[in-house]
């Protein structure tokens, strides 16, 4: 009877063991599906990204954006706000 106790013990030990390993094994895979959906989203923004840069038009509308470029033949005029004292 003993035995049978201690063998019964040892299965319960074992069993609360595997459902701790698959609680931990689900959160796991929640997270990481959470992390996936991330990661997808980011390869379509970046997908996206790339066919309207694909345009040279846009290529070029992003440049005169970004890094003030102008052809040879444009003018550029950049305009700064006056500053304004509060005091």
């Amino acid at each position: 009877m003993l035995i049978l106790g201690l063998i019964s013990l040892l299965l319960l030990a074992g069993l609360w063991n595997l459902y701790r390993e698959k609680t931990g094994l689900e959160k796991e895979a929640k997270t990481l599906k959470a992390e996936l959906e991330g990661i997808t989203r980011g390869v379509t923004a970046l997908e996206k990204k790339v066919e309207y840069f694909k345009n040279p038009e846009n290529l070029l509308k992003e440049a005169k954006s970004q890094f003030n470029y102008r052809a040879s033949d444009e003018k550029l005029i950049i305009i700064v706000p006056s500053v304004t004292s509060t005091e």
